[in-house]
């Protein structure tokens, strides 16, 4: 699956290569400089902003890569390909994941009880798959979906994220805001109200990089 944040990733990587930045690389391609700015990706509602396939089409165009090479720096390609080779992560469901003796205090995989699930994707170390429980996070994300966590990812606003408290609550949400003393989470269905936590009551935040659905 093709995240926002994986395409934008992608996008970024490809100003990178080309000695660009990514308001260079949108002029080399015929666009508005501004048309892939940080500040253009998450609207101020806190909805992603995607960009369109044309434009994508043009900045490719402009620096003679294919889609495949672009598809490499969104670190989506081995997910993409069915030939990719499989490994296994641990598993755990998403409510099972409140309990004490499944964390390290960084936010890893430890103890006992965790199954295990293949995934066509880059093996990276200390990333784990929760099963999802609940419908805070439709339509994206629905019941029985198994979603692939890094605790290493650096998190950025508009990521999708699980996050646990120190008092054992576990969320799929996105990361909508953070400041120096709290942060504010969203969810997709607008019939869950946006959480907002001190930053002392957060035990850890991991990045949803890959759903299997």
């Amino acid at each position: 699956m093709l995240s926002h944040r994986a395409i934008w990733d992608g996008i970024d990587a490809l100003a990178r290569r080309h000695g660009h930045s990514v308001s260079a690389l949108a002029k080399l391609a015929g666009l508005d400089a501004t048309a892939f700015n940080v500040s253009k990706r998450i609207s101020k509602d806190g909805r992603e902003r995607w960009p369109s396939t044309e434009s994508i089409s043009k900045i490719l165009d402009a620096t003679g890569e294919s889609f495949d090479a672009f598809l490499s720096g969104t670190g989506a390609f081995l997910q993409l390909n069915d030939n990719a080779p499989q490994h296994t992560v641990p598993l755990l469901g998403l409510a099972q994941a409140g309990s004490g003796g499944f964390f390290d205090s960084a936010g890893f995989p430890v103890g006992q009880g965790w199954d295990e699930i293949a995934l066509p994707a880059p093996e990276q170390g200390g990333i784990y798959a929760l099963e999802v429980h609940g419908d805070s996070m439709e339509p994206l994300y629905r019941e029985g979906d198994r979603i692939v966590v890094s605790p290493i990812e650096q998190v950025r606003r508009g990521d999708r994220v699980v996050v646990r408290t120190h008092d054992g609550e576990v969320m799929a949400k996105i990361l909508y805001r953070q400041t120096g003393k709290q942060i504010e989470l969203h969810s997709l269905n607008p019939a869950y109200e946006p959480r907002i936590f001190a930053l002392t009551e957060i035990d850890w935040i991991a990045r949803i990089i890959w759903a299997s659905q």
